[in-house]
């Protein structure tokens, strides 16, 4: 079945759940269910009351650091119901990538954490640590103790000749204090030592929401993450509906400048919207209307005509206003508000 969405061609949908369309949700974890430890609020109770409404619960992250078992306890100790087999994980799919491009067996220099190792180990893969145990390819993943040394070795090996397979290529990472350097950073390290770029494994490329899909098998899936260049464009690549939370790292102002190729199908505040009516967009005689919001686009300016400006109704409008306008948005005069972070006290 195919998911896909014309990325121009965004839903006009009526206000009801969006569940009338699809039985599986696809969730991102950091920046949409937790950041660090600590759970994003609302993306407990709203994920719990998909799964009483019998929508299957999937997740799929970047992050490779962690044992599929690890990040299950830790959703369950949010109160969630998640067991490690509904964890899809960049992980997973670098090692599928990397059984297509070696024999079981052989040697693999492994950056990265006991998550990584551990399905490196299993596909039967010899990992060593040093680039004079000449390794057939590297693996390199995100974790917080990855060092000089092992960035050192990988390019050494690299340039020796061996595969270079990235579990992602995510340049920050939401955590509680604030936003972290991601697996990305890392890579750029050793791409800058060796002149070459790695096969990517996770989001944007499809291999791992195709994964997904085979591990769950669903009749229509939609995904959910906090990134326009990596969740919402992976998701089309795949050809899997796509949703926005505003919980991470994509800004009003990313969703409002975003490519064609990185508009999602919808935009929420949180998770929790998925158990909300999603209101229907209405094209006006100079704009659109969303809910009580109504954003116009007058001359070269867009603005709110009525409702709340600092709302997820009108940044939805505006997203569509500006979607469809003749000029890019940089030739576009946006009212502040409208991509504001936070409403201000006057």
């Amino acid at each position: 079945m195919d998911h896909r969405r014309d990325a121009a061609e965004a839903p006009v949908v009526a206000a009801n759940h969006i569940w009338g369309e699809f039985d599986l949700l696809l969730a991102d974890l950091d920046g949409v269910v937790y950041e660090g430890g600590r759970a994003i609020h609302g993306a407990v109770p709203a994920i719990n009351h998909l799964q009483q409404s019998q929508i299957g619960i999937g997740y799929v992250t970047n992050n490779s650091s962690r044992y599929p078992e690890t990040i299950a306890e830790q959703l369950c100790g949010f109160g969630l119901n998640a067991k490690a087999e509904e964890i899809i994980s960049s992980a997973k799919t670098a090692v599928e990538l990397l059984g297509t491009k070696i024999s079981s067996g052989s040697k693999v220099l492994v950056v990265g954490g006991d998550g990584l190792k551990r399905y490196v180990a299993e596909a039967g893969f010899q990992i060593v640590a040093t680039s004079e145990d000449r390794p057939l390819a590297v693996i390199q993943g995100f974790s917080p103790d990855v060092n000089w040394k092992d960035l050192a070795e990988a390019s050494y090996s690299i340039q020796n000749g061996a595969i270079w397979i990235a579990t992602n290529s995510d340049w920050t990472l939401p955590q509680e204090r604030g936003i972290a350097p991601g697996n990305g950073t890392l890579v750029s390290a050793v791409h800058t030592a060796v002149g070459q770029f790695p096969i990517v494994a996770g989001k944007p490329e499809p291999e791992i929401f195709k994964t997904a899909l085979r591990v769950f098998n669903p009749e229509s899936a939609i995904f959910v993450g906090d990134r326009l260049e990596t969740d919402v464009l992976g998701a089309k690549r795949a050809g899997i509906s796509s949703a926005i939370v505003l919980t991470g790292i994509a800004t009003k102002k990313d969703l409002l400048a975003a490519s064609v190729d990185e508009r999602p199908d919808y935009i929420l505040d949180t998770l929790a919207d998925l158990t909300r009516d999603y209101p229907k967009l209405r094209q006006t005689k100079r704009g659109w209307r969303c809910g009580d919001a109504e954003v116009e686009l007058l001359g070269d300016k867009v603005l709110v005509i009525s409702g709340d400006p600092y709302s997820t109704d009108a940044l939805r409008a505006a997203c569509r206003v500006i979607w469809n306008a003749e000029k890019h948005i940089h030739f576009l005069d946006v009212q502040p508000e409208l991509y504001a972070k936070e409403k201000t006290n006057e």
